[in-house]
């Protein structure tokens, strides 16, 4: 069975974005884009929600080839590419990078990729992964925070339909007050 993973960098009060999907609050350290970059290569399927996959597929494909991409950035962009991903969306028509599009039930489908063997699968997108965590199928939460107050925007948690027990199983800092917990889903 494959673990599914939802981590993304937040702000203070919960924020994955600003109002109109503005996400120039959460500038990475060079520290803390190599940590993404080494989770990012653990992982064998993205799962993206349409606002996610625009964000990601505006850049990622050519990122490697920007003014300045650092190292990092190059082998970011060179193993999104090349990763599987699935698009659960009814309004996206054309993909590419290796990517699919699911148009149907995206619990249903979650729950088919998880049960498969494989690699860890990351699921991005509030709403997205917010299903999936109301399906209780997110075994793993990655949460970067980072010292700004938003004040609204889109949520990292959505409302569950009941607890989740968590246990920690990793804290670390990161430059500039930014803060990595992890936590595990206590089964």
């Amino acid at each position: 069975m494959r673990k599914l993973i939802f981590g993304m960098n937040v702000s203070l009060d919960g924020y994955i974005a600003a109002p109109g999907d503005d996400l120039g609050w959460s500038e990475p350290s060079d520290e803390l884009f190599q940590w993404w970059l080494d989770q990012e290569r653990a992982i064998g399927l993205f799962l993206y929600g349409r606002r996610l996959w625009e964000t990601m597929s505006s850049y990622w494909p050519t990122g490697d080839q920007q003014p300045g991409a650092t190292p990092a950035e190059v082998e970011f962009a060179q193993n999104w590419r090349d990763t599987p991903k699935v698009v659960f969306s009814s309004t996206v028509d054309k993909v590419d990078w290796n990517t699919r599009i699911v148009t149907g039930d995206a619990v249903e489908e979650i729950t088919r990729l998880k049960a498969e063997d494989g690699e860890p699968m990351r699921v991005g997108g509030a709403a997205l992964a917010g299903a999936a965590m109301r399906a209780g199928l997110v075994d793993e939460y990655e949460i970067v925070t980072h010292p700004v107050l938003l004040g609204g925007g889109a949520p990292f948690f959505t409302a569950v339909d009941s607890w989740v027990n968590l246990n920690l199983v990793e804290t670390r800092m990161f430059p500039g007050g930014v803060m990595l917990t992890r936590y595990e889903t206590r089964r």
